[in-house]
């Protein structure tokens, strides 16, 4: 169960089925104990009652025959059980209220009859298969004629289970109904006490990229319980997030905004020095490479502006219907161009009927031209790269897809993070180690077009890359990597 209201549910229907059969178990024992004293006391009382009688008529009859009958028709009225065991080990008398001993039975109870112990015990035996236990009341006849021993007083522990059996029955019957009352009432508490945390689970998932940072969890200002302080802790958490988070865009803006002017100064300076035809040759080298550095920094400043400006929700689309197959066409010419020097094949796939979809070409035209750089970058000499674009029902897809050096199954995950590069293997065999943020672009682009792109690659076998545009797409403005 992967609820916490579920777990609350069935955790609060279990312990109250436990405590209510606990608490009926001790209810049962507790009335069965209680009311086995009542039959102990009863038969006590009965036996010192018939007791006296043996007594009295002794002294009256002096005669066995007459005592015995009177104290059996006397005994009759309590309907239990008497034994009278005479001297020589014998029944003298005998009263079964239900008729129906054997003589069998009858002779468990005599034995049980001619042991009396000091001081007189209670004890429970089986005498029949077919009937309940007795409980019984043995004790010695003192005071009477010498030919009475001891006698047995018994009662069937069917009377004292009668009452705890009804209670039982009855706790049966009711169980059920406790038991749905307290599934509905469970899931009732349960319910009332996690909604906070619903509507704050919701509120958290609301929070998905720095441009909701400021947003703050509700806290009731008389509430001190858990739920409270989490939020408050969260709410403090986004407090510093949003700080740190807003000084670190601050801080990518301000200063790819200063260091395009010193870069453009710098890329003039270079290019006017390697125009200069009084320029010592053994100069021109380290002027190209600096030019080519300085170009590579320009590219890595712009892309951390427009990241920067993205993340500020600064970066609005420039959105027109246009023909998606020109954009393609372009890539196709960008490809071959830079895939002349490897001797690379590029093979397209476009539809012969236009494709029209409102986008920002501008924008579009960049994802194409990193997805077909980056394709051109780790294919090896003489393989293949493929552009297609397909009008499918609802969403146009645009492949870039190429026989180059693949990425790892563990690398596929990271690469439109900014700044990653795997190593080495992204790496070998280019002439260039790019900025690590062209995917992370690329990635914003599809999805601020409402779209998405997914990468499907394998080592030495090529990659593919599929953007999916839908017809209906949205400006959603997300965040990059």
């Amino acid at each position: 169960m992967r609820s916490i209201r579920q777990r609350l549910a069935i955790g609060y229907i279990l312990a109250l089925g436990l405590t209510i059969t606990l608490f009926g178990l001790v209810l049962y024992l507790d009335r069965r104990q209680a009311n086995l004293q009542e039959l102990d006391d009863r038969l006590e009382v009965e036996a010192d009652l018939t007791l006296r009688l043996v007594r009295d008529l002794s002294n009256s009859f002096g005669r066995l025959p007459p005592i015995v009958s009177s104290v059996q028709d006397y005994f009759q009225s309590f309907g239990h059980y008497l034994i009278l065991v005479g001297s020589d080990g014998g029944v003298v008398a005998a009263v079964d209220p239900s008729r129906s001993l054997d003589t069998t039975a009858l002779e468990r109870l005599r034995t049980l009859a001619g042991n009396p112990l000091d001081p007189p015990a209670f004890g429970t035996a089986s005498v029949a298969d077919d009937r309940p236990a007795i409980r019984y009341y043995v004790t010695r006849v003192v005071g009477a004629d010498p030919g009475i021993r001891s006698m047995l007083v018994g009662a069937g522990v069917d009377e004292v289970s009668f009452g705890p059996a009804a209670l039982l029955r009855s706790m049966l019957l009711i169980a059920p109904a406790v038991l749905l009352i307290s599934v509905l009432v469970g899931s009732w508490l349960a319910g009332t006490s996690l909604r906070p945390l619903e509507s704050t689970i919701d509120e958290l998932t609301a929070i998905t990229d720095g441009r909701s940072l400021h947003r703050r969890l509700p806290v009731d200002p008389g509430s001190t319980d858990e739920l409270a302080r989490l939020a408050q802790a969260a709410n403090g958490m986004f407090a510093r997030l949003e700080q740190s988070f807003s000084a670190q865009q601050r801080f990518v803006a301000e200063a790819s905004h200063e260091l395009k002017t010193p870069l453009m100064v710098l890329r003039a300076g270079v290019e006017r020095a390697l125009t200069n035809p009084t320029m010592p040759p053994e100069s021109l080298e380290p002027l190209d490479e600096s030019l080519e550095e300085i170009n590579r920094m320009t590219e890595l400043v712009d892309s951390l502006l427009m990241l920067a400006r993205a993340d500020e929700g600064r970066a609005p689309l420039a959105v027109e219907d246009c023909d998606l197959r020109e954009l393609a066409s372009e890539a196709i010419e960008t490809a071959q161009i830079l895939g002349e020097a490897k001797n690379l094949t590029i093979r397209s796939q476009i539809p012969s009927r236009p494709v029209m979809l409102g986008v920002d070409r501008t924008r579009i035209r960049q994802l194409l031209l990193n997805l077909v750089t980056n394709a051109v970058k780790y294919t090896h000499r003489g393989g293949e790269i493929g552009v297609g674009l397909a009008d499918q029902e609802g969403v146009v897809q645009l492949v870039v897809r190429d026989t180059g050096i693949g990425i790892a199954a563990g690398d596929l995950p990271h690469i439109f993070d900014r700044f990653w590069r795997a190593d080495p293997a992204r790496s070998r065999d280019t002439e260039g180690t790019g900025t690590g943020l062209g995917l992370a672009i690329t990635k914003w682009i599809a999805e601020v077009h409402g779209g998405s792109i997914s990468v499907q690659s394998r080592p030495g076998k090529g990659t593919v890359f599929t953007v999916s545009l839908p017809r209906s797409a949205t400006n959603t403005q997300p965040t990059i990597g």
